[in-house]
């Protein structure tokens, strides 16, 4: 497969630890390139080339990274993190691969058109699993897996791993049985009854029996008077 892969520029870094804020501040993003026995790298990327590059990438994407403007080499962008307030990068993992090994990962699963059971019945979709684990070559690994939810017509209905459509070069290693998707039925909520209004005129009944009772007991003692 002869693609032409994005490009990433980077520069070798001494500076680790707390002390990699400034360089955030600079406008500089911390990484580590590490694999295939080759001791871990710390170097920085241009921030902002970085964002530029994951609007056009997905998940698994390669990239010719060149370091200290080096011959480039294909990484794989195997880790991203994000600050969990604002949302911006802070730090990632470049993993160096070979084009002829194939490499194990977690694709994300993507659900298409529509369920009956949802549109029509009330259902709530229940995504079971978001990823599943594929093997295949470094420039042959899937961003994404799409599969159509139109199947599940009534609650009854799931679909599994082993329904998803995979490409002919990639190995899919999740277990065929595990669940992707289903629908929810809706909860049934049951009406409350007033029971202090029916518990009010069941007591108001009571009362009005042993009421009459007693001015029933009344009158025959007046009679016999």
């Amino acid at each position: 497969m002869s693609t032409t892969r994005p490009t990433l520029t980077a520069e070798h870094r001494e500076v680790t630890g707390k002390a990699v804020n400034r360089l955030r501040k600079a406008g500089l993003l911390p990484a580590v390139v590490y694999g295939h026995g080759e001791g871990s790298a710390n170097v920085t990327v241009d921030a902002h080339e970085f964002d530029l590059l994951r609007k056009h990438t997905g998940p698994n994407a390669l990239v010719d990274l060149s370091v200290d403007g080096k011959k480039a080499q294909p990484v794989l962008i195997n880790s991203v993190q994000v600050h969990p307030v604002n949302r911006r990068v802070i730090h990632i993992d470049l993993f160096l691969v070979k084009m002829t090994e194939e490499l194990t990962v977690d694709v994300p699963l993507a659900a298409t058109g529509e369920s009956l059971a949802v549109t029509q019945l009330g259902g709530t979709l229940l995504h079971v699993t978001e990823t599943v684990k594929v093997r295949a070559l470094p420039d042959h690994l899937p961003q994404s897996i799409e599969y159509s939810i139109e199947s599940l017509v009534d609650f009854d209905a799931m679909l599994h791993v082993s329904d998803l459509v995979v490409p002919s070069d990639v190995t899919l290693l999740t277990d065929g049985e595990e669940i992707i998707a289903k629908v929810q039925a809706p909860r049934v909520e049951v009406e409350e009854v007033p029971v202090a209004e029916g518990e009010g005129a069941e007591g108001e009944a009571a009362e009005g029996e042993a009421a009459a009772g007693e001015a029933g007991e009344g009158g025959s003692e007046s009679s016999e008077s």
